[in-house]
């Protein structure tokens, strides 16, 4: 199957752990299946290459549209048009079997894309009803009734999904997937000293909790914090040293994907707390290390992880709960073991990549029915 990936504002060669991480992990996980898989971006760097051919076997082309520079998710909107353009013309010479499109402004470009080339688009909206902007809701509701087939990543998005309007015969839910070869718990783990480990992650686009986090910190005696994050160090150092931690809070930058397993398997506990998450890669990649999670009870987070099971889920900014739940957790050996154990086996039993990619295509393959279907009756009509 020849799959078009459009996201616009998430390169998959982006070192995060949000929707380029989604991206790039399913397209790898498709091309290992034997699927051709090109994957369209915004060029976001005037040297980038509008062409490359990745190491895991997909094509990654930039679409010029607007300055090749950073965009807010406003500023983007007025370029839209020409990354539209761009994938219109693409298609017509190189038509996929399907296109995909995650976030509500690819799918904008990709059902404007692909209106006239009768190409089926299946949409993944990522972070659907965590936003008040009116532009961004009634791209979202055009894009829902245009898609031929919309797929949540998460119980949460699926309910929102509904709510909009799309019908349960034209929706999926497929969960983001881990590495199950890469992400284990038999491998080399960062030295550390005697403290505790406590490992975050800082996102600079979403609400992250990471105040909380610091503030729950310093109720706890001989423990320490690794955050990981490009910029975290610039926008939290301040707060750590005036909560007197800047002895125990480590900033690693971003941590490379292959890099990322040692400094999980290296804490006693990862650490989730956005307002809103449709992914939990970080999540899903400690577990799959066999080490627990402490996470706020939203989006992706709350089907991940399961309470008192594979660690434990917290109210959003319930700094009272998080405490509770690092004391917890960091203070019986024998319950960090017992969830590290069951996260484990719940990533091996529902979060491979593989297998999740090929619930993917078989997505793609009911919205080609659904396309052909919605085709005829327009014809017949």
């Amino acid at each position: 199957m020849k799959i078009a990936m459009v996201s616009e504002q998430a390169s998959p060669l982006a070192r995060d752990l949000g929707q380029g991480a989604h991206v790039a992990e399913l397209s790898a996980a498709m091309t290992a299946l034997g699927h051709e898989v090109t994957v369209y971006t915004r060029r976001a760097e005037p040297s980038s290459p509008e062409r490359v051919r990745t190491g895991d076997g997909y094509e990654l082309v930039r679409v010029c549209a607007g300055p090749a520079e950073e965009l807010t998710e406003d500023a983007v909107v007025a370029h839209l048009g020409d990354f539209a353009g761009f994938l219109a013309d693409e298609w017509r010479l190189r038509p996929p079997d399907v296109v995909h499109a995650h976030h509500w402004t690819s799918g904008l470009a990709a059902v404007l894309g692909a209106r006239r080339l009768q190409i089926p688009v299946v949409h993944s909206p990522h972070g659907l009803g965590t936003h008040t902007a009116p532009q961004r809701s009634d791209a979202e509701a055009l894009v829902a009734r245009e898609a031929a087939w919309s797929v949540a990543t998460s119980s949460a998005e699926a309910a929102r999904l509904q709510a909009l309007g799309v019908r349960r015969t034209r929706s999926s839910t497929v969960p983001c997937g881990v590495d199950l070869e890469l992400f284990h718990p038999d491998g080399p783990a960062i030295t550390r000293g005697r403290f505790k480990r406590v490992v975050t992650a800082d996102d600079p686009k979403s609400a992250n909790g990471f105040g909380e986090l610091i503030t729950a910190l310093s109720t706890l005696d001989e423990t320490e914090l690794v955050v990981v994050g490009e910029d975290a160090r610039t926008r939290w150092q301040r707060r750590a040293r005036e909560r007197g931690l800047a002895d125990r809070v480590v900033f690693a930058g971003a941590v490379p994907r292959l890099k990322r397993p040692a400094l999980l398997r290296s804490a006693d506990v990862v650490v989730c707390t956005p307002d809103a998450e449709p992914f939990g890669i970080l999540a899903l990649e400690a577990m799959a290390c066999g080490v627990p999670v402490v996470a706020t009870a939203v989006g992706a987070l709350a089907d991940v992880v399961v309470h008192d099971v594979t660690g434990l889920l917290v109210a959003p900014h319930d700094v009272r709960a998080l405490t509770r739940a690092l004391r917890r957790s960091l203070g019986d050996e024998t319950l960090l073991q017992e969830f590290g154990s069951a996260a484990r086996d719940r990533m091996a039993a529902r979060y491979p990549t593989a297998r999740l990619a090929a619930e993917m295509v078989a997505v793609y393959e009911r919205a080609d029915l659904a396309a052909a279907r919605r085709e005829g009756s327009s014809i017949t009509a």
